[in-house]
């Protein structure tokens, strides 16, 4: 396993995966794992993620790399394992309730009041967003990016290549799975497996702005 530094240094967008390789069913548990145990804002959880790892599942992925989005096709169809992020467009009563009974049954309160406090602070936070804000659905999508960068890093850390995709017909990926009808909407794809010897991208040099442009001292 790589160090931090190293696993961000050694990791890039990979353009071309190496077909002939998969990654083990012990990783991607562990990268399932990730999913799983990713934070959210007030542990709301708003994701859903379907997942490819044979042929005909990456050719259902690959309907949303069709005309414009072609160039992002061999990415999905070459790579070992697919994942396409989904977000809950709407977090209604019920899903809330959902969260709060897991919570419980996890053990999370220590006393019953608990419960309740937790609840009302989760549907303050969101009634800010829903109410005074007007934008729920951009505050659902944005904890599944912070889910996104944990499986970013996570894989890195395994030695897995990856890369993020906004480049798909969203709308062809919710009518493939059937995502609105069960509160959901593609986000994003990541592709995952181990790069190409051939690949252009994996030699080119990092570029990033250094500490003195992005960080400052308070």
């Amino acid at each position: 396993m790589k160090n931090i530094t190293e696993a961000m240094n050694w990791r890039y967008s990979t353009k071309e995966f190496d077909i002939n390789k998969k990654i083990s069913a012990e990783d991607f548990q562990s990268l399932k794992d990730i999913l799983r145990l990713s934070p959210s804002s007030t542990n709301i959880q708003p994701w859903h993620f379907v997942i490819a790892d044979d042929e005909a599942g990456k050719a259902r992925i690959a309907k949303g790399t069709e005309g414009m989005y072609e160039f992002n096709d061999a990415k999905v169809k070459g790579a070992s394992h697919v994942i396409v992020f989904c977000s809950r467009v709407y977090a209604d009563d019920e899903f809330l309730d959902d969260i709060l009974e897991k919570e419980d049954a996890d053990g999370r309160f220590a006393e019953p009041k608990f419960k309740e406090q937790m609840h009302q602070t989760r549907k303050m936070f969101l009634d800010i967003r829903r109410y005074e804000q007007k934008d729920e659905p951009h505050w659902l999508i944005e904890q599944l990016y912070l889910n996104m960068g944990a499986l970013l890093l996570g894989a890195a850390t395994l030695g897995i290549d990856a890369v993020p995709m906004e480049g798909a017909d969203l709308k062809a990926l919710d009518e493939e799975f059937d995502l609105r009808s069960k509160g959901y909407t593609a986000v994003a794809v990541i592709s995952l497996g181990y790069r190409s010897k051939d690949d252009f991208n994996a030699e080119l040099p990092k570029s990033r702005f250094d500490e003195e442009t992005i960080i400052t001292k308070a």
